[in-house]
């Protein structure tokens, strides 16, 4: 059985293939560092089980879990992740993979258990993934249930104190466009200034501090 780990700090994934030859006995373990290394690792390997960490430098990994679904198509994936916030497990639950398996709050004990459900044809998601996803449901104000899809991507533009300007550009809209989807995200969520927008951006996972604090740093 050949499996493929993808994290870009070498400690973890270290301790991630190691974690998977003692779940997987006898299986060949291969890790990669970023996204597109990972990509073309799985390329070449076709494994049956792919770990990938979500939160990549050079890739976001919903976006790569697309391509590694072309790539490799009968490999089942795995995410991991040190985040559990609402709009990163809202993600999960709308995507492919075949289980999560949360870095802060779970055991390699539990990653085994991951590794075995997966395998034996059974989805598995952490306890975090199931309180929150019941939280969503059971809130109407759920940005899930208010926001479409398109003000949910701006929202994360939105919650980087871009200007209506610098967003239209990036996502090829017009600038009236982009303040008219800023000004009704806002009225939806019940929001009046764009600090109250960029905290509720960060509260939700839209948009990470140390994200902020590059943008910060580089004058932006």
């Amino acid at each position: 059985m050949k499996i493929v780990v993808i994290d870009d700090h070498a400690l973890m994934r270290d301790l991630l293939v190691k974690a998977c030859r003692e779940a997987v006995r006898g299986s060949s373990v291969s890790g990669a560092g970023d996204g597109e290394s990972g990509l073309s690792l799985c390329r070449i390997e076709q494994p049956e089980l792919i770990l990938l960490d979500l939160a990549l430098p050079d890739r976001d990994g919903f976006d790569l879990l697309d391509d590694l679904t072309v790539a490799c198509p009968h490999s089942k994936v795995i995410g991991i992740s040190g985040y559990s916030d609402e709009f990163t497990l809202h993600r999960v639950g709308q995507s492919k993979l075949s289980g999560f398996v949360d870095k802060k709050e779970q055991t390699v004990e539990q990653l085994a258990m991951a590794i075995r459900a997966v395998m034996g044809g059974e989805r598995y998601f952490s306890p975090a993934a199931n309180r929150v996803w019941m939280a969503l449901r059971n809130n109407p104000a759920a940005f899930n249930k208010i926001l479409s899809a398109r003000e949910q991507h701006l929202l994360g533009l939105f919650g980087r104190g871009l200007s209506n300007g610098e967003i239209a550009a990036a996502v090829n809209l017009s600038e009236l466009t982009v303040r008219n989807h800023r000004c009704r995200t806002m009225a939806k969520l019940g929001l009046r200034t764009s600090a109250e927008l960029i905290r509720y951006a960060l509260e939700k996972g839209f948009i990470r501090l140390e994200t902020l604090g590059r943008i910060d740093a580089g004058g932006g």
